[in-house]
């Protein structure tokens, strides 16, 4: 019996697990991060009602694509959050030094930040969504599509933050580097309301996004690791 190889799966658990409770714990204790993108996400979509015109038909043919884009925005706002608290306080380049392996921390990291900021704004998006006039079969495709596109934008996002994290101002730099990168993202999860919408299946669609994130799971914890790297040295 190998009692080291278990020793060494114990230990490097329990720092993960540590690692998601620091993240979370982090969060929690500045409310702002969780409620500046939940706000900006309800208000944004609340404006087109009020702002634009009141046909039900109208907006709800707007609707997937008005709740997409700002919760795009919406994920982009919160990860200036991420790795800041860690970078001020040295506990990032630690981290990079650290003999756990880095890769699953970072995927760890973005869990924890994705559990507080970008779940709350998938729970809220039916309450949008009735608002919008959407009709109640693109309900399904559409929380499927943000469940498999937000965290897949979080990991993106992350990319972005990582390499901007030194920056005292990296909001429109953020932006530049990170919007290109999640349009895929964008015109799939619209899509698979559009075409529910239409009377096709949107399972292709899903199967896509579901790729899209497997890949990002896969790659955007080693470009986040390199991006760090960059940006501590």
């Amino acid at each position: 019996m190998n009692l080291s190889g278990s020793r060494q799966t114990l230990g490097t658990g329990a720092s993960l697990a540590a690692t998601l409770q620091r993240e979370l714990l982090i969060i929690l204790r500045s409310p702002g991060d969780i409620v500046n993108p939940l706000m900006f996400y309800v208000i944004a979509v609340s404006l087109f009602p009020l702002g634009g015109q009141a046909d039900a038909e109208w907006l709800s043919g707007i609707a997937a694509g008005v709740i997409w884009v700002t919760a795009l925005l919406a994920v982009m706002l919160s990860m200036e959050s991420l790795f800041r608290s860690d970078y001020e306080d040295g506990s990032l380049e630690q981290l990079l030094l650290s003999p756990q392996p880095l890769y699953f921390h970072l995927l760890v990291k973005v869990l924890g930040h994705w559990l507080l900021t970008g779940l709350p704004l998938v729970l809220l998006t039916p309450v949008l969504a009735m608002m919008l006039a959407l009709p109640g079969e693109a309900y399904w495709p559409l929380l499927l599509g943000l469940l498999l596109g937000t965290p897949t934008l979080n990991l993106i996002g992350a990319i972005g933050m990582a390499l901007t994290v030194g920056l005292k101002r990296s909001g429109v730099l953020l932006a530049v580097l990170v919007l290109p990168l999640s349009i895929p993202v964008l015109v799939f999860g619209s899509g698979m309301v559009q075409t529910t919408l239409n009377g096709l299946p949107y399972t292709g669609l899903a199967a896509v996004l579901g790729a899209l994130l497997v890949m990002t799971v896969s790659l955007a914890p080693l470009a986040i690791g390199a991006a760090l790297r960059i940006s501590v040295n």
